[in-house]
């Protein structure tokens, strides 16, 4: 299927890791123009050459978004570089472990700098841009603000509010036509992802724990699973999906997890 996604310009937050760059990837192959958007200008420029390699076109700027006035500087850079932005994927984030036991204000607050704020601040300045281009909008989220996970207050709480901003952002650009759809992550296989496993006693014994509770097929998801549906939200193959919550998780959240070991 063509997604009709040529030389769009689409700025992926966190795009040089894990899940963001899984959709830059997939965005690439596309035909689109992906714009990465990090903190390392290493990590940034090891994906732009690896596309440059395959040759795909693509942008990074180096950014610090748990600083708000970092957001507004790259979607300036964006727009200085290319005149346009046709879609938004805002992807950055860590599951901080901010607890309601062991967290406080401070740790609380950045957290919900690290994951939620800058959702807000990169649509807020891409917005002028995305009315122009019809463009659309997705908020990658976790299933934490729907099952809880414990330990990690601060971050349930911001995904929570990435859900909440989906709905409400659907409502308020109907007039202008942009969509905004959110995907929802379970459990992801991606390099953060297996760090975490390796610090734990036994880490094969707990990732098959995790994989027998996953009911589809008892395996993790792939960034590229979660990349490919987001590109689909992104295109115009989606033009009258707005407003909802995707998840890609291989029925993990929502499907009895009795099923997975029957």
């Amino acid at each position: 299927m063509d997604l009709q996604l040529q030389n769009k310009v689409v700025i992926v937050t966190g795009g040089a890791k894990g899940i963001g760059e899984g959709i830059v990837q997939v965005l690439a192959k596309e035909g689109a123009i992906p714009v990465i958007v990090g903190r390392n200008a290493d990590d940034n420029q090891k994906i732009v050459d690896d596309l440059a390699s395959k040759g795909f076109a693509s942008f990074q700027v180096v950014a610090e978004l748990t600083q708000p006035e970092e957001s507004e500087k790259a979607v300036k850079a964006v727009l200085e570089k290319y005149g346009r932005i046709d879609g938004l994927v805002n992807n950055a984030g860590v599951n901080d472990g901010v607890g309601l036991e062991n967290g406080d204000y401070n740790g609380f607050i950045a957290s919900l700098h690290k994951n939620v704020v800058h959702y807000y601040l990169m649509a807020h300045y891409a917005l002028p841009a995305l009315k122009q281009s019809k463009g659309a909008i997705v908020n990658i989220t976790s299933k934490t603000a729907d099952t809880g996970q414990g330990g990690t207050s601060a971050y349930a709480a911001a995904n929570g509010g990435r859900n909440a901003l989906t709905r409400e952002w659907a409502v308020e650009l109907l007039k202008y036509g942009i969509r905004v759809n959110a995907v929802v992550v379970a459990e992801c296989w991606t390099p953060l992802y297996e760090r975490w496993i390796e610090t734990l006693p036994n880490p094969a014994e707990k990732l098959a724990s995790i994989t027998a509770n996953i009911p589809l097929e008892n395996r993790m998801t792939t960034s590229e699973e979660i990349a490919n549906t987001t590109v689909f939200l992104l295109s115009e193959r989606s033009s009258h999906t707005t407003g909802q919550l995707i998840y890609v998780d291989g029925g993990y959240v929502h499907l009895d997890r009795a099923l997975a070991n029957s």
